[in-house]
């Protein structure tokens, strides 16, 4: 069965984590698409112009199952999977988490970078405040003027919110609700 509701961020939150004089400057978004994610992404490549990496991960959809790790040149898996990761592990989507690095002269080690990364992140999720938000579907009814006090019934009683338009000879209702109710809402109008 689908998920209902899934875990996301309010709204933009920062983390910082220092190591070995690297500064790791995390930035973790509520992100709806990749078009937001890599206007996002290039917004602080400009603001950090200066900076040598800016790695990222996000996942997306409501499952999760939309995502991307990049590591933006640092090792292979050193940077955008710990950060995948954070993003995993705390059960949310709709998430982007940039980390921008300033390296400080020492090299770090893939397994260090790994570490920075992901504590990096994990300080900039926690700064976030975490919402549950429900998975909602749109559904039209188109009826005729006989049929509206039994349909408006059935929407009233199931506590939907709804447009209603008139048209020449029909009604038309606009419903945005949990798919759940969306599918009890039309077995009971099949009676109707």
């Amino acid at each position: 069965m689908e998920a209902e509701t899934f875990l996301t961020i309010a709204c933009a939150s920062q983390g910082i984590y220092k190591e070995k004089g690297s500064k790791f400057i995390a930035y973790a978004y509520p992100v709806k698409d990749e078009d937001e994610v890599k206007e996002k992404v290039n917004g602080l490549r400009k603001k950090y112009f200066d900076a040598r990496h800016h790695c990222y991960a996000y996942r997306l959809g409501a499952d999760g199952g939309l995502y991307r790790a990049n590591d933006d040149g640092e090792p292979a898996h050193s940077a955008g999977r710990p950060i995948l990761g954070q993003l995993t592990a705390l059960g949310v989507t709709n998430v982007l988490v940039v980390v921008v690095r300033y390296f400080g002269g020492i090299l770090l080690g893939t397994s260090g970078l790994a570490a920075a990364y992901k504590q990096a992140a994990a300080n900039a999720l926690a700064n976030a405040e975490i919402l549950t938000n429900t998975v909602t579907e749109n559904c039209q009814l188109t009826f005729e003027y006989q049929k509206m006090n039994k349909v408006l019934k059935i929407v009233k009683d199931m506590k939907l919110d709804y447009t209603m338009f008139k048209g020449d000879t029909n009604f038309t209702i606009d419903i945005k609700a949990r798919k759940s109710l969306i599918n009890q809402m039309q077995n009971r109008l099949l009676s109707v």
